[in-house]
């Protein structure tokens, strides 16, 4: 029976669509990584004092990327090059979401609209990862090989986003709570595209790589578009909303170290 679960059971268990997985997931976590210790570099003096959350949002998608790695070391595989229609971070900037790469690699200060902007970005893209995280998280917990990272990496998601929901409030009382509602819509409507698109050439992969069907392959693009339109007609409002999350100052501390893969 075709299901998410055994969907990703014959992506785990081919070392080709695995390295292809994890090499995806890898490069997009380094980059997050990049990114934030860029912001964090540039952050302005007004708000000094967030740069050592940003360091460690940073310092967690390094983590992230380390584990992947490792996860694919541990087979004997080493990554593939990221098919560029696959590269979700990359594809977001392309589409005007988030900082530039260009304002990042320069040495001007940032301005507290570009950390609205960051975080407006971040909440959208947490989300994504928290849910994504989740769902592996219920599958895969407990399996031998990615259960511990899956549940780490789920962990440090759903951190992710309880730091963005609580700093974006902390912009809006200060008076920016109109662009930070229409930076959030923006982002959720172009993500959301970009989420759609970037699955879909995913999963063209990865029927190539595991020989699918086209009946198969079709059933799986099909879901892909159902659930872009569900998320077209309204469900792109849950990456908007702001509530105070239960987990206050999820970043506040030191990143924890990424577990070793024997």
């Amino acid at each position: 029976m075709l299901s998410a679960k055994s969907v990703f059971d014959e992506i785990l268990d081919n070392d080709e669509s695995f390295r292809l997985f994890c090499s995806i997931a890898a490069s997009g976590e380094s980059q997050g990584g990049w990114e934030n210790g860029r912001i964090a570099a540039l952050i302005p003096e007004s708000e000094r004092a967030l740069a050592p959350k940003v360091v460690r949002h940073g310092a967690d998608e390094d983590k992230h990327g380390r584990i992947f790695n490792a996860l694919m070391h541990k087979r004997g595989l080493e990554p593939v090059e990221v098919p560029h229609e696959t590269d979700y971070t990359m594809l977001l900037e392309k589409h005007g979401i988030g900082l530039a790469h260009e304002q990042l690699k320069a040495n001007e200060p940032l301005t507290v609209q570009d950390i609205v902007t960051y975080l407006a970005h971040s909440r959208v893209t947490e989300q994504r990862a928290s849910e994504q995280m989740q769902l592996l998280r219920k599958y895969f917990s407990d399996h031998p090989d990615i259960g511990r990272a899956v549940k780490m990496i789920s962990n440090d998601e759903d951190n992710h986003l309880a730091y963005c929901h609580e700093e974006l409030l902390r912009f809006a009382h200060a008076g920016h709570g109109r662009a930070i509602q229409r930076t959030l819509r923006e982002c959720a409507l172009a993500e959301i595209r970009v989420y759609r698109d970037v699955s879909l050439a995913v999963m063209d992969h990865m029927g190539r790589i595991l020989g699918w069907p086209k009946a198969k392959s079709a059933v799986l693009a099909a879901g892909i578009h159902g659930v872009y339109a569900y998320e077209r007609l309204g469900g792109w409002r849950r990456m908007v909303s702001l509530k105070m999350p239960e987990r206050r100052d999820a970043l506040g501390g030191p990143a924890t170290s990424a577990p070793e893969f024997a």
